[in-house]
């Protein structure tokens, strides 16, 4: 049963109800919707999390897809204990954390990706071309990038490995704030979401 802080269907949990520590990243829920959206899950999808942060993307995945497996994968041991704490506020139990540096630690995994969600990452090129190796046929991978490079790496990386059915979204939102007496509207950092498909 999913823990009182979010019962609903409707993915989107409000960011302030993640636990958080300062200097780890944080998909926006916006941003977080976006991701959702291009992964295309099912009830009983597998999914690899390279680069888990915070942990939103496995909680929010591990409670649409109730018969899933979620591998949240996270260099960090201070932030794989965050991503635990984080399932366990939200009551998911279908969460899977592997502590390894990819691509090095995707070798060892045991159950072959449908879905994969790379949220950035130092090696990202290396990541996309070990990940292709196991992603399953028909199988959707998802990757951010928050600069020109980071979208160049990924595109290329995406034509040499002929990923099909290609689709780049660049997020543009604005939250409302109240500052002092005023409400002005800030934005969110921008970022490209790019997603696409292996066919066999």
């Amino acid at each position: 049963m999913p823990s009182p802080l979010w019962s609903y269907v409707t993915p989107g949990i409000p960011d302030d109800l993640f636990e958080r520590l300062p200097g780890i990243p944080m998909s926006p829920r916006e941003v977080r919707l976006l991701l959702i959206s291009a992964l295309r899950l099912k009830v009983d999808s597998v999914l690899w999390d390279i680069g888990a942060g915070t942990g939103t993307i496995p909680v929010e995945a591990g409670l649409l897809c109730p018969q899933g497996r979620i591998v949240a994968i996270e260099r960090d041991e201070e932030v794989a204990s965050l991503i635990r704490r984080n399932c366990d506020r939200f009551g998911v139990t279908n969460v899977e954390i592997i502590e390894g540096s990819a691509p090095e630690c995707l070798a060892n995994l045991s159950h072959p990706p449908q879905r994969v969600c790379i949220e950035g990452g130092r090696s990202i090129k290396a990541i996309l071309k070990e990940v292709w190796r196991h992603l399953e046929p028909k199988g959707r991978i998802v990757a951010t990038a928050a600069s020109l490079e980071g979208l160049y790496q990924v595109s290329e990386s995406f034509a040499e490995l002929q990923v099909r059915n290609i689709e780049v979204v660049q997020s543009a939102v604005n939250r409302l704030e109240k500052r002092g007496t005023n409400q002005t509207f800030a934005a969110i950092d921008p970022i490209f979401v790019l997603s696409g498909e292996k066919l066999d």
